[in-house]
């Protein structure tokens, strides 16, 4: 046997492990890879808080919202108070805030409220931080269309310092929109109403509240 007929074989199983390598680091890529976008899926981001005034002061929640949202949804403004106020209170980290059921009964006592300057109604309630929600949309269904669910709310969230220069001032504001369900064409043999108004109302706790808080986050949140 040549030389050269000895040198083939060796030459061949270079190349072979070579090419085995080369796969092996693709592979290993590819892993990598499928780990990263399982966690983006799976995984969770800490996100700051946008205001954070609440820290260290008193405060308190009021949310408004119309005859005709109120008329279809009834409750939606006082489900929305108590949610968010409770929220706050646990994570906020607040000085001092008005228990959510004797706030309510101080609000439907006084219904004039809404027309009051911020600052008198944060002077009224005794807070430092007044988070005024205005809800400004509220539906369950599509739009003419009451067998298909296609839930949606909105709403303005505004911050007034009792204690500063200007307290009927805002000093921070944030337009909010949330959805439920997040498929399309879901009827109301599918899902109960009650599900759909609660989850609906969920969404928009969360994200008023996230507001005022850092906290997790889901990477892939459908809201």
């Amino acid at each position: 046997m040549t030389w050269t007929k000895q040198i083939k074989p060796a030459a061949t199983l270079i190349a072979l492990t070579l090419t085995l390598s080369q796969m092996s680091g693709c592979i290993v890529g590819a892993a990598i890879g499928g780990m990263a976008e399982s966690y983006k899926r799976t995984g969770t981001s800490e996100i700051e808080a946008e205001y954070t005034g609440i820290e260290g002061h008193s405060f308190t929640v009021v949310v408004t919202a119309d005859r005709l949202i109120e008329g279809n949804n009834p409750g939606t403004a006082a489900r929305i108070t108590q949610r968010v106020n409770d929220r706050l209170i646990q994570n906020a980290k607040p000085t001092f805030a008005i228990p959510s059921t004797d706030l309510l009964t101080v609000l439907y006592n006084t219904p004039q409220w809404t027309a009051m300057p911020r600052g008198e109604v944060a002077e009224m309630l005794g807070v430092e931080r007044l988070i005024v929600v205005e809800i400004v949309e509220y539906r369950l269904n599509e739009p003419g269309n009451k067998y298909i669910w296609d839930g949606s709310a909105s709403c303005v969230v505004t911050v007034y310092e009792s204690d500063s220069a200007f307290p009927d001032d805002p000093v921070y504001e944030k337009a909010l929109r949330v959805t439920f369900p997040d498929m399309s064409g879901l009827m109301r043999s599918e899902i109960p109403e009650a599900a759909v108004n609660s989850e609906l109302s969920n969404r928009l706790t969360n994200r008023i509240s996230w507001l005022f808080y850092t906290h997790e986050e889901s990477n892939v949140i459908p809201y």
